[in-house]
């Protein structure tokens, strides 16, 4: 597994327990798509009283689904492309998943200091937020990239 690293080979997701608690969505590529991820994941939260995530989780979410959007959705011709939203919750851990199309793994360029780079920034804020975070295959096309937050309160 990979965390917190300058490169990134394949990193299998973490293995979950025995019965975590999951809920799935499928995101449109637009606007409505992102609001909605942000909703589902917040209500989704809420209902395992996990509120005190929620800012944490919704930042990672957006992060993720709007690199699979921007990164590794195919061209508007190929039809509507297959982004899907995962959280599961087990043994103390929320793991978030976004699995998309595309075959190229994600790209983390570690902190330049240069805190108004418009663009490259996500995948730092998900390394900042999340105790790991990595990707996985999924043949025979796509890839899942995920990340893990704790359950504990901030203190």
């Amino acid at each position: 597994m990979t965390s917190r690293t300058g490169g990134l080979p394949y990193a299998g997701r973490p293995a979950l327990g025995r019965r975590p608690s999951a809920a799935a969505l499928r995101v449109a590529c637009n606007g409505e798509g992102f609001a909605r991820a942000r909703v589902f994941t917040r209500d989704t939260l809420r209902g395992w009283s996990l509120d005190h995530r929620g800012d944490d989780a919704v930042l990672v979410v957006t992060e993720l689904v709007s690199n699979a959007v921007t990164h590794a959705v195919p061209s508007p011709a190929a039809g509507a492309p297959e982004i899907r939203l995962g959280l599961a919750l087990d043994s103390g851990d929320l793991t978030l998943t976004v699995s998309d199309p595309g075959d190229d793994m994600p790209v983390f360029h570690p902190s330049d200091g240069s805190a108004l780079r418009e663009h490259g920034r996500g995948l730092c804020i998900v390394d900042a937020l999340a105790e790991e975070w990595g990707w996985t295959p999924r043949p025979p096309a796509g890839k899942t990239v995920w990340a893990t937050l704790s359950t504990l309160p901030l203190t």
